[in-house]
């Protein structure tokens, strides 16, 4: 470092105050006046006595960096006065590399602050692009997590209704079968009218005993029976159709005032199909205040709680459901007296993809979807199940739900 290996000069070890003030003192050690020249000889104060003899050098270190001039014979003491004023000297040399030494390292510190300073500044640089960027990825990933959810919500949508086919294709087949085989019936009914027509239209004596045989009577009350018949099994499938309609509801984001027993009732309607022979399905609806929500959403929801009530009493059992008014809402309770939910499964049945059925039997997205759905009308929605007890679900809905 510089202030380790500096030499000093007697003039930069000896300011103008530092000389007034030891000149006096060294002259009155020597005993008389005194003058101190340089390395060079230039005098740094007194004035060199003529004809004087007596010089005494000044050393720092190896190499003397003055002397000390007198015109007094006394030279111990010149020499001692000499000593004296090198040994100031070392000590001001001292005192001086230390301030350059603390000089240096407080610059040598400021300068690595600096740098850091600067270092910090870049990485404060880098890091705002990197969180800027880092907030575009994560507008993004949300985005695209939404745009997933909707997919997966619509595919759970779609895989509920794939799972009403074969209950709604029974339901349409009932009426239809009947409704084409009285149609057969009454083509028959037609042709033996047409005959009974034309022997009356001058037939021959065959044909008018033919028609004699043909019981008109008959034929016409039964006729009004069968087209009466199409005409309720036309009826119910037009209710099925629009039951159906209205629980697939794909634009079921737009709110709508109704009363949520109804909606309840189309869908115990559509699941009775699918119940088998051993299941019974009770139904306590009462009346309910008029509700502003949505009700597609919300028929998915009690289609999900009521399709896993019947995965879990399988071939024998009951499930009720009940409806009824609550203060500033209402309260839908679906219980089932099916194989129930073990504790270690009761805390993740609203987990996503989370399903303790066979592969190929579930998608672990039905109470997800309908706990969703249920916040997003600010109610709520209640699990309570023990092994081999059953399982009771409690969905509330405020007044203004939607």
């Amino acid at each position: 470092m510089k202030g380790v290996d500096r030499s000093f000069t007697l003039e930069e070890l000896l300011g103008g105050n530092t000389r007034a003030s030891l000149q006096p003192r060294i002259e009155s050690l020597v005993g008389g006046a005194t003058a101190l020249t340089g390395s060079g000889g230039e005098p740094l104060w007194g004035r060199i006595p003529d004809g004087a003899s007596f010089r005494v050098p000044i050393q720092l270190e190896l190499e003397p960096i003055g002397h000390l001039v007198s015109d007094v014979p006394d030279m111990p003491r010149l020499r001692a006065a000499a000593a004296l004023l090198g040994f100031l000297l070392r000590q001001r040399a001292q005192y001086l590399m230390a301030s350059d030494l603390h000089i240096e390292t407080v610059q040598a510190d400021y300068e690595a602050l600096l740098a850091k300073h600067a270092e910090l500044e870049e990485s404060e640089r880098r890091l705002r692009e990197l969180s800027s960027q880092l907030e575009q990825r994560v507008e993004a990933q949300v985005a695209l997590l939404d745009e997933r959810q909707r997919q997966l919500y619509e595919a759970e949508r779609l895989a509920s209704v794939g799972q009403l086919a074969a209950g709604i294709a029974h339901e349409i087949n009932n009426p239809i079968g009947f409704i084409r085989s009285n149609l057969g019936t009454s083509r028959k009914y037609v042709g033996q009218l047409r005959a009974v027509r034309d022997a009356l239209q001058g037939g021959s004596a065959e044909t008018l005993e033919r028609a004699r045989e043909i019981d008109v009577d008959f034929i016409l009350d039964d006729f009004d029976d069968l087209l009466r018949d199409c005409l309720d099994g036309a009826d119910r499938i037009a209710r099925i159709v629009r039951d159906l309609k209205g629980f697939s509801n794909v634009d079921g984001a737009a709110e709508e005032s109704l009363d949520l027993g109804e909606n309840l009732s189309v869908v115990c309607d559509m699941l009775a199909g699918q119940l088998p022979p051993g299941v019974a399905l009770h139904r306590r609806l009462a009346p309910l205040p008029t509700l502003r929500c949505r009700s597609g959403h919300l028929n998915q929801v009690f289609f999900n709680v009521l399709r896993n009530a019947m995965q879990a009493v399988g071939e024998h059992g009951t499930i009720s459901v009940a409806a009824s008014a609550e203060e500033g809402g209402v309260c839908i309770e679906i219980v089932d007296d099916g194989c129930g939910i073990a504790k270690e499964h009761l805390g993740r049945v609203f987990d996503p993809f989370y399903t303790t059925r066979a592969v190929g039997e579930g998608t672990g997205l039905g109470l997800t979807v309908a706990r969703d759905i249920v916040q997003s009308h600010r109610g709520r929605i209640d699990i309570a199940s023990k092994p081999g007890s059953g399982t009771r679900v409690k969905i509330s809905l405020p007044a203004e739900a939607a």
